[in-house]
């Protein structure tokens, strides 16, 4: 089921004029390198299917990144989110149709053929001479106060949507509250981690061994996490709970003198429903004062043309979405928006775009809601102004499908990762290098 990771290293020179959305136009000469691997440590297991077949699982290593300037050189944090999972609807065509007899017991089951796998930060070495990387470290995500490993199955959710999880046999499993899907990452001067995950949705705050210490959730789920052991902070809008199945906070980052956090929503979220979800084009971005302890801004980013992905253009507006930032500078974000096929890079910038938190755009009662009014116009907020930076279906012809992390390294060149869900269609993780294409403040890279 699983392709053998490969090993090589392709170099593609791209020149090209791009003019920005604003103004200027600049010219760029985008060159890229795309690394493989083939360490045995990234084989992880066999699991029988129900048709009586195996499928080969490799770990998925992709789902977010992060490099913290004190590290050392060509060396990156990334994350692997909650393990190999389907809905029902998938997973026919994953695992077999035999696993249609066992979704029939549950319609809104959500299939977890490796149900034990631990959520985990992944420490990547990459070889710039011989175009490979390596794993150097694994730190599996714990409780707080057990130091119990957690799971990636599902939180006992009554505020937000949530699916049933179960095994290939159709055996319903255990919900728990300490699980996260872990997705975005940053790592401090302290050696400490915040992340983004998409279940609540919430931030948590991570020790450097990997313990779940504080969750931040939105204001009305603190009563689903009750019985957790890690320190539960519901301060997070209330209406980050209408977030859609499967699309909560993918992307966190961190300005260069830590003192904010910024995350971001994968997709417009379902408010009031999955049918505004579906046509939404503006989704939300926010602003964390660290030490204040709270979100102390929040807005409106909207998403491109669906038609616009050149490797597989849409007419769903649902296709895009937003699977990771990154801090350029203070209020300065790199924003990666993708299809399945196609990613596009964003800088974004806060100037002049309008603060709605505490709006009645984060009231559920509103009606029609901000999700269903994709002309701002007439709204009077403006949205974070975006300048297009890089185009995989222009730039990067051979890119990986599936981008979802980014990082600067220590020279200034960007890093780009895919997620391969664990290798279940027979995706191999690649990273692929980047130059000319985005600018960081020293601040974010230089030691």
């Amino acid at each position: 089921m699983n392709r053998p990771l490969s090993l090589f290293a392709s170099l593609s020179l791209v020149a090209l004029s791009i003019a920005a959305f604003g103004s200027q136009a600049a010219a760029q000469t985008i060159q890229s390198r795309i690394f493989s691997s083939e360490d045995p440590k990234f084989v992880w297991k066999t699991v029988t299917l129900p048709n009586g077949k195996t499928g080969a699982y490799t770990l998925g290593v992709g789902s977010g990144a992060f490099r913290h300037r004190s590290d050392p050189p060509n060396v990156v944090w990334t994350t692997g989110d909650r393990g190999p999972n389907m809905t029902c609807s998938e997973a026919p065509a994953i695992l077999g149709e035999e696993i249609a007899q066992t979704c029939r017991k549950l319609s809104n089951g959500r299939i977890y053929p490796t149900p034990d796998y631990v959520p985990s930060i992944y420490k990547l070495e990459l070889d710039r001479d011989k175009g490979t990387f390596k794993l150097l470290e694994t730190i599996p995500l714990r409780k707080a106060k057990s130091g119990a490993t957690i799971t990636g199955l599902l939180n006992p959710q009554t505020k937000a949507t949530k699916d049933t999880g179960m095994d290939m046999t159709g055996k319903v499993l255990p919900d728990d509250p300490d699980n996260v899907d872990l997705e975005g990452i940053v790592r401090l001067s302290d050696g400490t981690f915040w992340i983004g995950e998409e279940m609540g949705p919430s931030i948590a705050h991570l020790s450097a061994d990997g313990r779940i210490l504080e969750r931040h959730v939105p204001t009305d789920a603190a009563a689903d996490y009750k019985d957790a052991e890690a320190k539960i902070v519901a301060d997070l809008p209330a209406i980050l709970t209408k977030r859609q199945g499967n699309r909560g906070i993918e992307g966190i980052a961190v300005s260069p003198d830590e003192a904010f956090l910024y995350f971001m929503v994968q997709n417009p979220l379902a408010n009031p429903d999955a049918k505004a979800y579906q046509a939404a084009r503006n989704t939300r971005f926010f602003k964390f004062d660290r030490q204040a302890g709270k979100v102390v801004g929040e807005w409106v980013y909207q998403l491109a043309d669906p038609q616009s992905f050149g490797f597989d253009p849409s007419p769903r507006q649902n296709e895009p979405r937003i699977s990771e930032i990154l801090a350029l500078g203070t209020d300065r974000i790199l924003v990666l928006e993708r299809t399945e096929k196609t990613t596009k890079l964003f800088e974004i910038t806060l100037d002049g775009a309008t603060n709605i938190l505490g709006s009645k755009w984060d009231e559920v009662a509103t009606s029609p809601s901000l999700e269903q009014q994709n002309d701002l116009g007439p709204l009077n907020v403006t949205p974070v102004t975006k300048t297009l930076r890089l185009d995989t279906f222009r730039d990067i012809k051979d890119a990986p499908e599936k981008i979802e992390g980014m990082a600067i390294l220590e020279d200034g060149t960007l890093m780009l990762i895919n997620d391969n869900d664990f290798g279940i269609r027979g995706d191999a993780t690649k990273i692929v290098l980047v130059n000319g294409a985005v600018t960081a403040d020293p601040a974010i890279w230089k030691k």
